[in-house]
């Protein structure tokens, strides 16, 4: 148990029961508790294995390599379409947390295991990815735009083909990549 990680559970919530709950069955598995990114992370050899996050429907436990599990009992949630390795363990009880424990443990030590094989989840290479008609049709207009975009990083390439792509109106896909159109020119990614 990492004292610097106890404000998470303590803190009131509307499952601050269930991730006490999660807490303990976590620090069963004898990993090192950690905080990353303001959640409760559970570390083996400098890898993250799982964390333990809340969000207004549910509690989880997020596998960082949950597409790499076998799912015998179907429960893992892969968090959004676009999510190419992590999967949760989803709760809104803290009943269904108990009836699960014995399986929650062994979803835990599988996640262990398949770190300790040192496999890895193949990613999507960045042109497998969805690209906009309209983005697909300025970067054609314009060589600059379209060198500069070229250039970024593929995870910066990635974020902005995933935020163009998530608009539902031609409109707002549009806006959005006149918006971000000085970014890309300037080598920047949708979150520098």
């Amino acid at each position: 148990m990492n004292p610097k990680v106890n404000f998470y559970f303590e803190k009131e919530s509307k499952f601050q029961t269930e991730i006490q709950e999660l807490r303990k069955i976590a620090l069963k598995t004898g990993l090192q508790e950690d905080l990353k990114w303001g959640q409760p992370c559970y570390i083996l050899e400098g890898k993250i294995i799982f964390l333990i996050h809340q969000f207004k429907e549910y509690c989880a436990i997020l596998f960082f390599k949950g597409m790499l599990m076998k799912d015998p009992e179907k429960i893992l949630i892969q968090q959004s379409s676009n999510t190419q390795s992590s999967m949760q363990l989803r709760f809104t009880n803290l009943k269904d947390i108990k009836n699960l424990e014995k399986t929650i443990e062994k979803y835990l030590s599988e996640a262990i295991k398949i770190e300790k094989t040192g496999e890895k989840v193949v990613l999507k290479k960045t042109s497998e990815f969805e690209m906009p008609e309209e983005f697909a049709k300025v970067l054609n207009e314009d060589s600059e735009l379209k060198i500069a975009f070229q250039n970024l990083t593929p995870g910066r390439q990635r974020a902005y083909l995933l935020f163009f792509a998530a608009a539902k109106q031609m409109k707002t896909r549009e806006d959005r990549i006149e918006k971000n159109r000085v970014r890309i020119m300037n080598g920047k990614g949708l979150n520098d």
